[in-house]
């Protein structure tokens, strides 16, 4: 990727420089760990058992634990190191509530937990092809970050997203006693798990609203999670639930920053629910869309700065 600087209308190319030390890297992410991922920062070195983790997160969102590595060997199976990781986390669940509490002064319990959330997160300024090709599953709990630094203090991190059409991580898991015990507590959410028992009209107004929303900008994703089908540019802009009968919706914008003049989203500010932000919108259908895209709209332009 290359990368360039406007000056009076010509363009100057960004020189990529080399990153440093495996520990400042460490350091740079553990930092901003909310504004590169949206987790809320735990412990650092974190050891247990004959593991050492490097960076201990919390995502708030899914009530998960999340485990950071900083990846410079390239001999070293992703998988293999992921799938230990993640069995260290199940198999002490009582160490990790304990650490987070110690950390965050809280009390947190286990229960609190949704533990079928669980991830790792690798960290590097290159992967190898193998390496890379490691993730090509479509349910595999672990990610690959390449972090690149440029002059003029610029970093970028970008998620190596594996292909649509990969293949399910239980193909191998009887290959591996440690990949088949993870994968019976730890899950990775599809679009098509809620596709299960919806009505095709329900599914048509949902794709029709998705095309809609994804039209808002090539930085919009997708990203299902246990209960809802967020959409995110820096973090949800809106988030969209499935049922038998209807599409619910929740807009992450604050009460009283909507302009919704039809008075169409709900506020559900001071009442318990799934996704983010302060609005509801209970039903949606395709006859709704248009207005309903103004709202959403509010709410991309907000995360998309």
């Amino acid at each position: 990727m290359s990368l360039f600087s406007i000056k009076l209308n010509r363009l100057e190319q960004i020189r990529q420089l080399p990153l440093g030390l495996e520990k400042e890297l460490q350091k740079i992410t553990e930092k901003n760990l909310t504004a590169i991922f949206g987790l809320e920062f735990v412990k650092t070195e974190f050891n247990l058992g004959n593991l050492r983790i490097d960076t201990l997160a919390y995502d708030k969102e899914n009530k998960s634990f999340v485990i950071i590595e900083y990846k410079r060997d390239k001999n070293i199976s992703i998988i293999d190191q992921g799938y230990a990781y993640l069995a260290l986390l199940l198999n002490n669940k009582a160490d990790f509530i304990l650490e987070y509490n110690e950390c965050k002064n809280s009390n947190l319990r286990r229960n609190d937990v949704d533990w079928s959330q669980s991830k790792v997160i690798f960290v590097a300024p290159e992967f190898t092809k193998y390496q890379k090709q490691a993730i090509n599953f479509r349910d595999l709990p672990i990610e690959l970050w390449e972090a690149t630094r440029f002059e003029n203090n610029i970093i970028l991190y970008n998620r190596l997203e594996s292909p649509e059409t990969s293949e399910s991580i239980t193909k191998i898991s009887s290959r591996s006693e440690i990949v088949s015990k993870v994968s019976e507590e730890v899950r990775v959410y599809t679009e098509d798990d809620h596709f299960k028992g919806i009505p095709e009209k329900i599914i048509e107004v949902y794709e029709e609203l998705k095309r809609r929303i994804l039209e808002l900008g090539e930085n919009v994703e997708i990203r299902p999670r246990k209960k809802y089908i967020g959409f995110i540019t820096k973090s949800n802009f809106v988030d969209c639930h499935l049922s038998k009968k209807k599409i619910k919706l929740w807009i992450n914008l604050v009460k009283g920053e909507l302009e919704d003049p039809k008075k169409l989203a709900r506020d559900v500010s001071n009442v318990g629910h799934w996704g983010n932000g302060d609005y509801e919108i209970t039903e949606v259908d395709k006859k709704g869309i248009d207005y309903i895209m103004t709202l959403i709209k509010q709410s991309y332009k907000k995360h998309s700065i």
